[in-house]
């Protein structure tokens, strides 16, 4: 750990707040590539990766027990937090998503009910696919929604500490809004318990980013930002503990604490216009970047080839020498014994 600040590489850090025994987390202070994060949670969740990982943290765990939720959290605006469970530096922290795993989960589960939620607050970015979203259709997502939803009776405001913050400052508010998010998945879960006893694995993705807002407004040394770290630790460590139980102990809960991405996150779109594009990306006529799935594909098509041709020999060999004297009942029903009778 001491290394990656010396040399200023790594700016984050990636924690395990629960998983179950089926999954082997080694303790240790291996720093994991930023970019690789979602191979972390593919592999925990048993989906295969384009690419090796040759991370020690992670051990091989039992392979027919996978978890049946993943839960992954976000935090910017801070390189640490003092979590309970494994944490791990994080080198090269490059914003990341989890898209791949949620392709992986709707190509192979599209029949059942998994559940799959990225969502994102303060941006006002949500993801939601599948026949459980009915469920979340309830979650609050956009900013007026989080503001309504934090003067509700049953809202955290009532039960949390607020310290230094105030209910009167959309910096504060947009932080426990945050906070209230959390409650809430945990709570719509709770009374649909069947989404978390079903067979589909489940994918939580979310991305907080009011500590950050926080530590802008007051400053990282002020009591308002001590208390807001403080405040989403206990959280964090009860939302963790809300998601790991409704499962029954069968989720990995994650969290990655990141000061701040090395580049700003596009998610890739398609555009109208990308037939006219296609030549401005690629002036140079370069060939296109190697997929791992090509010699697989090649050896497919190369062997069933070769059988294919082969047969076709085989066969056109055995009809060119084949006896038409005793072979076919044609020939031995038109003697000229039976055309007399």
């Amino acid at each position: 750990g001491f290394l990656c600040l010396f040399l200023g590489v790594c700016g984050g850090e990636f924690s395990i707040l629960r998983s179950p025994q089926s999954v082997a987390f080694r303790d240790g202070s291996w720093p994991i590539p930023g970019e690789r994060i979602p191979d972390v949670a593919a592999l925990t969740m048993g989906f295969s990766v384009e690419e090796d990982l040759p991370w020690p943290g992670l051990g091989v765990g039992d392979l027919f027990h996978r978890p049946q939720a993943t839960v992954l959290v976000t935090v910017k605006g801070v390189d640490k937090l003092p979590v309970k469970g494994f944490s791990y530096p994080i080198e090269n922290a490059v914003p990341f998503s989890l898209d791949s795993v949620a392709n992986a989960i709707h190509t192979l589960f599209s029949e059942e009910t998994p559940v799959v939620l990225q969502l994102a607050p303060s941006e006002e970015r949500v993801y939601m696919v599948g026949k459980a979203n009915a469920v979340f259709e309830d979650l609050s997502v956009t900013l007026r929604q989080l503001r309504n939803r934090l003067f509700q009776d049953s809202s955290i405001l009532s039960s949390l500490p607020l310290s230094s913050l105030s209910r009167n400052n959309e910096v504060d508010l947009l932080f426990l809004s945050e906070l209230q998010v959390l409650h809430d998945i945990a709570s719509l879960l709770s009374r649909h318990k069947h989404l978390a006893k079903d067979h589909s694995p489940d994918l939580y993705s979310l991305e907080l980013s009011g500590l950050e807002e926080v530590g802008k407004r007051y400053g990282e040394d002020s009591q308002q930002f001590k208390d807001a770290s403080q405040i989403l630790v206990d959280s964090l460590q009860k939302f963790a503990d809300e998601m790991f139980n409704l499962y029954g102990g069968n989720a990995v809960v994650e969290v990655v604490a990141v000061k701040e991405f090395n580049s700003p996150f596009s998610r890739k779109t398609r555009s109208i216009l990308q037939a006219s594009q296609s030549n401005k990306e690629n002036p140079y006529n370069l060939a296109y970047p190697y997929n791992y799935d090509y010699s697989v594909i090649f050896n497919i098509v190369l062997w069933m080839m070769i059988s294919l041709a082969l047969a076709v020999i085989v066969i056109s060999y055995n009809l060119w020498n084949m006896d038409p004297g005793y072979d076919s009942i044609i020939y031995r029903m038109t003697n000229q014994k039976i055309r007399m009778d």
